[in-house]
This record gives C-alpha cells, sequence and structure tokens, in this order.
C-alpha cells in the first residue's frame, strides 16, 4: 500500500477520533500506538482511551483542517 492509503486505513480504524481536535496518539517505548481523549482530562464522561472505532461522540469537535461532521 501507498502512504496515503495507509493513512485512510490508519484513520478508518480509529472513527472519528482521527479528525477530531481531542483525539491525541501517544506511542510507546516499543511503537505501539494507543490513542487517547483529551477531552477525559476535564470531562469524566469520556474516557481516556476509548475503544476504537468510535462512530458517534456528543465531544467531536473536527480538526481545522478535516472539516468533518460531528454525526
Amino acid at each position: 500500500m501507498n502512504d496515503r492509503a495507509d493513512t485512510r486505513q490508519a484513520e478508518a480504524a480509529r472513527g472519528l477520533c482521527a479528525t477530531c481536535q481531542f483525539g491525541q496518539v501517544i506511542r510507546n517505548d516499543r511503537g505501539s500506538e494507543f490513542l487517547m481523549c483529551l477531552r477525559s482530562k476535564t470531562d469524566p464522561r469520556f474516557p481516556r482511551y476509548p475503544p476504537l472505532p468510535v462512530r458517534a461522540c456528543r465531544g467531536y469537535e473536527a480538526t481545522s483542517e478535516s472539516g468533518g461532521d460531528s454525526g
């Protein structure tokens, strides 16, 4: 696969978190990646590490470059 296809596949696996301004990819020393919800730091209703893919989220806000829909 090419880099663009790999990126689309990774975004699909993360669901909404891939284009949310509150989603942050965390990498450990062994190269594993986890997606942390930064909303969890101020609002206990949001899990720190949500089960992926996230298909619906009341806290979703698209990043400025994604232009996504909060669905």
